[in-house]
């Protein structure tokens, strides 16, 4: 039981340092925060004019028809076409937010280690590439899908996946592996 607890805690905190480093310290994703110096004017109109929500535009009104919804995609194809987050108000208190990420991160290393250790006397070398296993089954099947759809950049969240899964890798193989 003291392996797993500790087992669970050092690559938690692995894999939270590294996504400080990663969004923070570093700042890898500042492609996906691009600045516009229009921001003030676009807030003011979209704060008018937007509920609360996530919208993609262009789309259909609810109860439109498949037939006219058919006709409005065919219209928009090679046209312009957005993705907005909108919300009435910015929270900057982290604490929460830091809180709950740790305790995901926890989560995610105990379902890894629970894992690991069902298979028995797993070597150094399996416990690796089960963990770097985990990272690319997340990447690829919810970031880098999104991306098909959705025509975004998603080379940085394989490097988090592969550097941040792999150092947790290595740990585990290092403490779990039986001797």
């Amino acid at each position: 039981m003291k392996k797993t607890i500790i087992g669970v805690l050092v690559g938690a905190l692995i894999l939270f340092i590294w996504q400080f480093i990663s969004w923070g310290a570093v700042n890898l994703h500042s492609g996906m925060q691009q600045y516009t110096p229009k921001q003030t004017e676009i807030l003011k109109y979209l704060g008018d004019n937007l509920e609360e929500g996530f919208y993609y535009l262009p789309g259909s009104a609810p109860g439109t028809s498949q037939e006219e919804m058919q006709k409005q995609y065919e219209d928009s194809n090679g046209k312009p076409w957005a993705q907005i987050y909108y919300h009435k108000a910015l929270d900057t208190a982290m604490t929460m937010n830091m809180v709950r990420g740790l305790i995901v991160d926890l989560l995610a290393v105990f379902l890894l280690v629970f894992l690991i250790q069902k298979m028995g006397n797993a070597s150094f070398q399996t416990i690796v590439l089960s963990s770097l296993s985990v990272g690319l089954i997340g990447y690829l099947s919810v970031t880098y899908v999104n991306s098909i759809w959705f025509q975004t950049k998603t080379l940085i969240d394989l490097l988090d996946a592969l550097v941040s899964w792999g150092a947790i890798g290595l740990w585990l193989g290092f403490w779990l592996r039986k001797k």
